[in-house]
């Protein structure tokens, strides 16, 4: 037999594989199908990684969010330098810091104008004289202090020294209480009272402003709307903690401690009302005074300040009475329907804002209409250009009705004028004259001297002008001859039968 060798048997399949005895032997993968593979493999590795990194840096925010500040620098009751509450909190700093822009809105903000520095004023940038753009200013306030000097605001940055400046107080003694509004007072009351606030208050209200003025470093600082230890906002003002009792005890809520029982969204509002409001300096103690006793519309006020006989100065042309209004931000804000809407000041004024992942309020300050999409879109959702039409339109309403009555009571200051020089002017209509003037300069001072050119309430500061002008036009009538008791409405009520002496308000 011949031999055959164990040779395993090759060949081809029916298909030209190459085949086995175990059977058909599988071809390689082509080029291209390990090219597919290949990339298949380092996509899905890319997006592995790309899936990791973002989980990694969501984590990482979300730490950062929850981490509010670094704390750098120790924070406590006696720090009101800014700069050192800006170690820990940087981005309200920055922001804070640029309450030093000024620029103009239609209707509104202030224009840097250069200055030559004096001895009693060395500021090299100042604002319009609003006097100088409309003199019965002057008018109106003859024989006061706010007659020479009046200009447009700047920002809280110029709070101090601009207040320093002023020929109001240069020119004039003032009360100590004006500091108030002007500058971080938190740790001067403090020290003054020996750590209690409100003693500190009734100390400094006896001071002269120049004496009260050297307590004073910074302007508004953080301590002055912050608890050091919890950030939250706070109200360290005695006089609105005082004005605020007495305006909820108007409305049946009795005791009411502002620090205690107002809510975080009503806080936003109540800080700045420490100072955008009307007051004066009535009794011994010059004390600063918020006229809210039964409520704290322009009526509500002027009823409170002729109830306890207050005046601010006698007019230096017609011998009248008179109330200087001051800055009611928070009065004619509170009669709008922002503040029915439960808006508060910060809502528009300091809009919250992100910053990377964090997301913190806007510390500069300044009018919603630099930052239409943060403080009106968030509620508004009209395009920018209908949103800022619309502003205008109720400023300019609100200018054109407020030129008419001013221009009444200038008229009848002048005829007042005249009539009180006449001796034949009978002097019981003198005196009923005398008294529409007050109520009506009084009146068009509230709106003049309330920064928001009617914005705040529309209706309201209509309603406030018309009043003036009736006013205005009714003391005309008295001067010819028409009784008050026969004019409707009669006389302001409540006029004062006696009136203390006024301290002139900065």
């Amino acid at each position: 037999m011949s031999s055959s060798t164990a040779e395993e048997p090759t060949g081809k399949g029916p298909k030209g594989d190459e085949t086995t005895a175990e059977g058909p032997r599988p071809s390689e993968p082509s080029k291209r199908t390990k090219t597919l593979i290949g990339l298949t493999i380092l996509a899905v590795a890319a997006v592995t990684v790309g899936v990791a990194a973002l989980l990694i840096s969501i984590m990482d925010r979300r730490h950062e969010a929850q981490d509010q500040y670094v704390r750098v620098a120790e924070i406590d009751e006696t720090t009101v330098d800014p700069a050192i509450w800006g170690r820990n909190w940087p981005l309200e700093y920055d922001s804070y810091q640029r309450t030093t822009d000024q620029a103009k809105t239609q209707h509104g903000g202030s224009e840097a104008l250069p200055h030559n520095p004096t001895a009693e004023d060395p500021r090299t940038v100042v604002t319009e004289q609003k006097i100088e753009v409309d003199p019965r200013l002057v008018q109106m306030w003859k024989g006061y202090a706010f007659s020479v000097d009046y200009r447009e605001k700047r920002g809280h940055a110029y709070m101090l020294v601009d207040q320093r400046s002023t020929r109001r107080v240069t020119e004039f003694k003032q009360p100590g209480a004006c500091l108030n509004c002007h500058a971080s007072m938190t740790k001067i009351y403090n020290d003054l009272g020996q750590g209690d606030a409100h003693a500190g208050f009734a100390k400094l209200n006896k001071m002269t402003y120049a004496e009260a003025t050297k307590l004073a470093e910074h302007p508004i600082s953080c301590i002055d709307c912050h608890d050091p230890a919890t950030m939250k906002l706070r109200i360290t003002r005695p006089a609105f903690e005082n004005g605020i009792k007495a305006l909820k005890a108007s409305q049946g809520v009795k005791d009411y401690d502002v620090n205690r029982d107002a809510s975080a969204q009503e806080m936003r509002t109540f800080v700045c009302a420490q100072c955008h409001v009307e007051y004066a300096f009535p009794g011994e103690g010059k004390t600063l005074t918020f006229p809210w006793k039964y409520g704290n519309t322009v009526r509500d006020e002027e009823r409170y300040w002729n109830e306890t006989g207050w005046n601010d100065w006698t007019h230096e042309l017609t011998g009248a009475k008179m109330l200087k209004a001051q800055h009611p931000e928070f009065e004619l804000y509170s009669q709008g329907i922002h503040a029915r809407s439960g808006v508060s000041c910060a809502d528009c004024h300091m809009p919250y804002k992100r910053e990377g992942a964090q997301k913190v309020s806007d510390h500069q300050v300044r009018s919603p209409m630099f930052n239409i999409n943060a403080s009106c879109q968030t509620c508004h959702k009209q395009t920018e250009q209908e949103i800022k039409d619309r502003v205008t339109q109720i400023q300019e309403r609100h200018l054109h009705t407020r030129n008419q009555a001013s221009q009444a009571l200038s008229e009848f200051i002048t005829d007042l004028e005249k009539a009180a020089k006449d001796p034949k002017t009978n002097k019981d209509d003198l005196e009923a004259a005398r008294a529409y003037q007050r109520k009506a300069s009084f009146y068009i001072d509230w709106i003049v001297s309330e920064n928001s050119n009617g914005f705040h309430a529309p209706g309201e500061a209509l309603r406030v002008l018309n009043d003036a002008n009736d006013a205005a036009r009714k003391g005309q009538l008295v001067l010819r001859g028409v009784r008050s008791a026969d004019l409707p409405d009669d006389a302001p009520a409540n006029a004062p039968t006696a009136v203390t002496t006024g301290t002139p308000t900065h």
